[in-house]
């Protein structure tokens, strides 16, 4: 039986690790109770704890939020050996104070009417709890891993060599 990974309650150590991540899987339930992802940029995570997100009015993922709030965000960069799961209830809403600080220009693909486009809506994901896996990608690292095991006959643990926690918001 594996060991019960450490439970942290800092919400800023999911953002540390998804900071240099820009796409998201999304994944949220359907009409028929499947589970559906895509991918999202993250525009940036606020103060109050929670993801921001724009995305069209009339897309798919407003009207099963909209059903529906809870939501998982995936997010992996497998160049560093990372990888983040968020558990979390989302809201699609209409702000437009909150989509010009969102805004860049680099949205203009997906709203050509630039910031003031009435079908740009705010999707925020309120953090429930959050789980990562961070291992070093180092040679060194994973040759410290591989030589353990061989001399002792274990594998390796959270605070030799991967860094694994759950983190509980709430």
């Amino acid at each position: 039986m594996s060991e019960k990974s450490p439970v942290i309650h800092d919400v800023n150590e999911l953002f540390k690790k998804i900071d240099n991540v820009r796409i998201a899987m999304l994944t949220t339930t359907d009409d028929q109770g499947q589970l559906r992802s895509r991918p999202m940029g993250t525009i940036k995570h606020g103060s109050d704890g929670a993801l921001y997100f724009l995305t069209d009015a009339d897309s798919a993922k407003v009207y099963e939020v909209n059903r529906d709030h809870q939501v998982n965000l995936s997010y992996a960069s497998p160049e560093d050996n990372t990888y983040v799961s968020i558990s979390g209830r989302a809201n699609a809403y209409r702000d437009e104070a909150k989509i010009k600080e969102l805004w860049n220009e680099s949205m203009r693909a997906w709203f050509p009417k630039g910031q003031d486009d009435p079908s740009i809506t705010v999707l925020k994901v309120d953090i429930d709890k959050g789980e990562y896996w961070d291992s070093p990608s180092s040679f060194l690292s994973v040759a410290y891993g591989y030589v353990r095991a061989v001399v002792t006959g274990e594998r390796s643990k959270d605070d030799d060599v991967n860094q694994h926690a759950q983190v509980q918001v709430k």
